[in-house]
């Protein structure tokens, strides 16, 4: 991967009709996601390809399924 690659910012979505609020992400991702007073995950910071196997972790650890990962098509 070279280096410009790893500087492309990731488009994380996240599902709020799905999104439960427990935080798994939080867990999974510090710094990247956080739980907003209205309970729901949202994205705090910008995630790079750099971050990617973080974010694949709140991807599968997400209990509902909220967090997904939008590829290029």
């Amino acid at each position: 991967m070279d280096g410009k690659q790893n500087h492309s910012a990731l488009r994380i979505a996240i599902d709020r009709g799905k999104c439960s609020g427990l935080g798994m992400c939080e867990v999974e991702a510090p710094g990247f996601f956080e739980v907003n007073d209205e309970g729901f995950s949202t994205l705090v910071r910008t995630p790079f390809e750099q971050d990617r196997k973080m974010m694949e972790a709140a991807v599968s650890g997400c209990p509902t399924s909220a967090i997904s990962i939008e590829e290029d098509q």
